[in-house]
């Protein structure tokens, strides 16, 4: 009985923890994954490493550039950032210029600018396995350069802004050497006008971006607005999201600058075109708005080499314009040849059907971000997802329930107290480290207390601590299991058991307490994944076998 009021008192506190927070750490239940999350909020110059507990662990300070827009830890434990430079030329969401690096002290031990009258390094960069720097640059054409390539002449901007991809080598301390480059502007078709460049049958073209299609307004010059890059080492191919186009596109690495220029060379023998493009038909003049999938997404990546879902990809479904705003986290898998090129036929909607996975809140409506925002996937088969409009942060484990959330507290008037309502907090994405990771060799990673100003004491975590180190002593046995799963409850507390299949779907649902077991006689021989709840807090889950 004693167990069972303090217990009761525990979690008393732990939900008045959640309804008090504003910002800083709102949830974490147990089984959140550990680790330390890196994020850089768009409206300071400052990026911050905390631990699962919502503390700092570590900050970097840029003397003077705001984010533009992403930040990731390299593995000797530096600091590779994009800046802001303001350039006048381009002046939409996600304009950057240079790029930084800081080592773990916060010195300042490389930059390099790409920012001028024609190019602008914009929104993502993605470091490669040789050290080399992937970078979305911003490519502006002149109107007469978008004409004689066969743009409608009703288009009435100065420029037109086209992307190209390069790589660097980065040299000395503020230099660097181009050592690939892929251009948009060499991969045109365009069925407007038959006496210009890249005229022909646009649906037989899918490996070409028709100059002329555009789901929004006509004459905004930013008219692809790729948002993020992505590079598959074993694949040695490029996975771009491009906003406007509502479509992730793949290209082909393995080329040289010559080749990506032009329609034939590399691994796949297709030069620059696009080897793969999916999310919306319509832009190479197929299918209808029923095939579309994406919605001004941002963040496509491959899920990496070591996870389940190798080679799969990753979308954050921004929902810009899906009927119910709301924003999902979906999983397709792409049609890949035992070439590695992909399955394209013309004047068709492209492989796959449909996604293969995808999350949304149970409230739709209660998880959205018009733009910014990603995701990750975690060794354990949970996301780190980043709700980038109100720099939210939350983690789902593979069931799709949220384990742990944070607010950045950082927002356009400074840092917010804990209990006021912060806005202007936006955050392009966070990514997440494991405790081993490489980069953290050597390092000092001791918490320095949260970054809002007065904090809520105790903490989420200090309770759920006390909650799960002093009062709960749980046993599930035999594992593997035969007719019966055997339960040794020793904190007295009745609980709810919940059984999973390995698709998430319950297959026994039961309240058990103290010492008991139930009857597993018709569960197939398998996988299977439980749960141990007390209302809404799962203190325990795992894995269980049935031979």
């Amino acid at each position: 009985m004693k167990l069972n009021i303090i217990l009761f008192f525990l979690l008393s506190i732990i939900s008045q923890l959640n309804n008090a927070q504003t910002v800083g750490l709102i949830e974490s239940s147990i089984g959140v994954t550990d680790g330390y999350v890196l994020f850089s909020p768009m409206t300071s110059t400052n990026t911050y490493l905390i631990d699962k507990c919502g503390e700092k662990v570590h900050e970097w300070t840029s003397s003077s550039n705001r984010p533009a827009l992403s930040s990731f830890l390299t593995e000797d434990g530096s600091l590779l950032r994009t800046g802001k430079l303001n350039n006048v030329r381009f002046n939409e969401g996600g304009s950057g210029g240079i790029i930084e690096r800081f080592d773990w002290d916060g010195n300042l031990i490389w930059n390099y600018t790409i920012s001028d009258t024609v190019s602008c390094l914009h929104h993502d960069i993605k470091m490669m396995p040789n050290g080399n720097i992937l970078c979305i640059v911003w490519d502006s054409r002149t109107s007469q350069e978008a004409f004689m390539n066969g743009k409608n002449t009703s288009y009435s901007q100065q420029y037109l802004w086209s992307e190209r991809i390069v790589e660097l080598k980065p040299i000395g301390t503020d230099s660097a050497e181009i050592v690939w480059e892929w251009k948009l502007f060499d991969h045109l078709i365009q069925d407007f006008d038959n006496t210009k460049l890249n005229y022909g049958v646009v649906a037989d073209h899918p490996e070409l971006v028709d100059i002329n299609y555009f789901p929004g307004a006509q004459d905004t010059p930013d008219w692809i607005h790729l948002n993020s890059i992505d590079y598959n080492e074993e694949l040695d191919q490029i996975l771009l999201s491009s906003h406007r186009m509502c479509e992730v596109w793949i290209i082909d690495h393995s080329t040289t600058t010559a080749e990506a220029s032009s329609h034939n060379g590399g691994n796949i023998g297709k030069g620059g075109d696009l080897l793969y493009r999916w999310g919306n038909p319509q832009a190479y003049q197929s299918g209808t708005t029923a095939n579309k999938i994406f919605y001004g997404q941002h963040h496509a990546s491959w899920i990496p080499s070591g996870n389940s879902q190798k080679n799969k990809i990753l979308v954050f479904n921004n929902g810009l314009g899906r009927i119910g705003d709301y924003s999902s986290i979906d999983i397709f898998i792409p049609p890949l040849t035992s070439t590695n090129n992909y399955t394209m036929s013309n004047n068709t909607v492209f492989l796959p059907n449909g996604l293969d996975w995808s999350y949304s809140a149970n409230i739709p409506s209660s998880f959205y971000s018009s733009n910014i925002s990603g995701v990750y996937p975690l060794d354990n088969g949970s996301y780190l997802i980043t709700e980038g409009a109100s720099g939210r942060f939350f983690e789902i484990n593979e069931f799709q329930q949220k384990k742990w959330e944070y607010v950045n507290p950082v927002y356009n008037g400074g840092i917010g107290s804990q209990g006021d309502a912060v806005s202007g907090n936006p955050v392009f994405r966070c990514n997440q480290y494991p405790p081993d990771y490489d980069g953290f060799i050597g390092k000092i990673l001791s918490a320095q207390g949260p970054i809002e100003l007065n904090p809520t004491q105790p903490s989420i975590c200090e309770s759920l601590d006390i909650a799960e180190n002093e009062l709960l002593s749980i046993t599930i046995y035999p594992n593997p299991f035969s007719n019966e799963i055997k339960f040794d409850l020793k904190m007295g507390q009745e609980m709810e058991f919940k059984l999973y299949n390995s698709f998430g779907q319950v297959i026994n649902f039961q309240s058990i307490q103290g010492d008991t077991k139930i009857n597993s006689e018709g569960i197939l021989p398998g996988i299977y994944f439980y749960e141990l709840s007390i209302g809404t807090k799962i203190f325990q889950n795992g894995k269980l076998v049935k031979q």
